[in-house]
């Protein structure tokens, strides 16, 4: 099991915490705004913000053009796809269901990595991904019937999911020899252009002036989302195992339910409670370090 250094555990604890808190954050974004041109204002507002980070830390912009085709794969699968699907599904979907829904993620990524890219799974990982998968079952429980009348968020959401486990275990794999801060600045920015293309084409008619709560949450992802959580993000998912980084963010969905409920009035059962059990124990099942056998 992969033992988590200060410096990764600070980064878990935030992200967690910001990723969790953003899923209610987003729906308020949403709600009576246009979802991709919401991503859009996001996206412009804190490109900058990444970019000032990287000045600040003297980090190089530069990617070796022998890299840029690299790089736009892993935009694809990280990003493009991610936050197209998953912001027009949060408007047709509760914050929490969304939140749920888009943690299949970890699972979809152990799967990936167990049958296609040939990890050898130590029982207690095989554990995690179990306590992982049931957890999303009982978060699931009391949604069913409303997921069911809704099954092309729920389709999106899903797709989301997937293509960013397989993002993820491609960032794994990179030998991409540039800082992971400059990786997120540049598919951070290719992003924007992405999901600015699709605004003015499937939005324009739609744009109105944001609400105060659409500034907010625009605001909020702008600052914290995109100017601190995806560059925390690519750096755990680079620097750990690809079950360790991914399981490990298994209580942003719990998070994002809870938060959600305080938030928006959406109603708690016990199987809530029960996931939350089960979310910690896949953390610990593969982060926690094992044992030493007496010599």
């Amino acid at each position: 099991m992969h033992k988590l250094s200060p410096r990764q555990w600070t980064l878990l604890v935030l992200l967690t915490l910001v990723w969790g808190i953003n899923w209610p954050v987003m729906k308020l974004g949403v709600t009576g705004f246009p979802p991709l041109t919401f991503r859009m204002m996001c996206l412009w507002l804190g490109v900058p913000i990444l970019g000032m980070a990287l000045v600040v830390m003297k980090v190089p912009f530069r990617i070796p053009r022998a890299h840029w085709r690299e790089l736009l794969v892993l935009a694809v699968f990280n990003m493009f796809i991610w936050h197209a699907l998953i912001i027009v599904a949060v408007q047709s979907l509760s914050s929490g269901r969304a939140a749920i829904l888009g943690y299949t993620m970890p699972m979809f990524s152990a799967l990936l990595g167990a049958f296609v890219f040939g990890d050898q799974l130590a029982k207690r990982s095989w554990a995690g991904v179990a306590a992982a998968s049931l957890g999303v079952v009982l978060l699931l429980w009391h949604e069913l019937s409303n997921l069911s009348g809704r099954p092309v968020g729920v389709l999106l959401a899903l797709m989301a999911a997937s293509t960013w486990a397989l993002g993820t275990q491609l960032l794994r794999r990179t030998r991409m020899p540039v800082p992971t801060l400059a990786i997120s600045f540049w598919m951070t920015l290719m992003t924007a252009v992405v999901i600015t293309v699709l605004a003015v084409g499937l939005e324009r008619a739609q744009w109105v002036s944001p609400s105060p709560s659409n500034w907010f949450a625009i605001v909020f992802n702008a600052v914290l989302v995109f100017g601190f959580a995806h560059a925390a993000w690519f750096y755990l998912a680079r620097s750990l195992p690809p079950v360790a980084s991914t399981l490990s963010v298994m209580l942003i969905p719990v998070l994002g339910v809870f938060s959600g409920a305080l938030w928006l009035n959406e109603v708690l059962h016990w199987q809530d409670w029960a996931a939350v059990g089960l979310m910690s124990a896949s953390i610990a099942f593969v982060l926690w370090p094992a044992s030493k056998k007496a010599t």
